[in-house]
């Protein structure tokens, strides 16, 4: 498999925020939106029901990795696909540190999303003291060795691995191009020496603060294959930019 058959992937994160206004306002702008790259809107489960999905597909930010019962507030597989989604962020650095989640939960999440036909966008990232100690490609390999350890190969080519330094992320902050394509390389090489094929077919996005005037530079990189999209993916316009840069 070549580098270049893997299709650009460019998600939209719209974290807490967002209304049926702004849902129309991207049903019409993206009607029929044409270009190579698959492009996702994850939204806040409550506005997932209205997407088209014209020209796009939606996604949650979240799942429970059980099925049912006693868990208030929690939604399931089922739930998300009955709402149209077709994929979900998983461990979100924002739910790793604000909810608690452990690498070993992370996992679990995209393991049920995989055995549902959902997929999963597993999150990795550093924070700023990780990478200033220099054990980022430790504590990364760490979140990888997570869902490794229990995603088969056939498992983990149903997946995407997003990259988002912590640092970065709503900061206003990015990573250089070659800051971003070193994880990124790191990331594919960790894949590779699980499979080969598995490592060249994996889509890796980076996330943190992309924009549409550092996106094409970001994008360019030989591992960077998309992007995970914060605050840009709130305007319309800013969003199809992106898109078209990851072309």
């Amino acid at each position: 498999m070549s580098i270049n058959k893997r299709q650009p992937f460019v998600a939209g994160n719209w974290k807490m925020n967002g209304s049926l206004d702004l849902v129309k306002d991207f049903n019409e702008k993206l009607a029929g939106f044409s270009t190579n790259t698959e492009v996702v809107i994850c939204a806040p489960a409550t506005l997932t029901h209205a997407f088209n999905q014209n020209g796009f597909s939606v996604g949650a930010q979240n799942v429970s990795h059980l099925d049912n019962g006693a868990h208030t507030g929690e939604l399931s597989v089922g739930m998300l696909k009955e709402a149209g989604c077709g994929y979900v962020i998983v461990g979100h650095s924002e739910r790793r540190e604000d909810q608690g989640e452990s690498n070993a939960l992370v996992a679990l999440k995209a393991k049920k999303c995989i055995e549902n036909d959902l997929v999963p966008i597993i999150c990795v990232g550093e924070s700023l003291e990780i990478r200033e100690a220099g054990e980022v490609e430790s504590f990364v390999g760490q979140q990888l060795k997570a869902i490794t350890d229990i995603l088969s190969i056939e498992e983990l080519a149903k997946t995407v691995i997003a990259y988002e330094p912590i640092w970065a992320i709503g900061t206003g902050k990015t990573a250089s191009p070659a800051q971003a394509q070193q994880v990124h390389e790191f990331i594919r090489g960790y894949f590779s020496k699980i499979d080969a094929e598995l490592a060249e077919g994996l889509r890796l996005l980076y996330g943190g603060s992309v924009k549409p005037d550092n996106a094409r530079t970001l994008f360019a990189q030989q591992d960077v294959d998309g992007g995970l999209i914060g605050g840009a993916s709130l305007k319309a316009e800013d969003f199809i930019s992106i898109c078209q840069a990851a072309n």
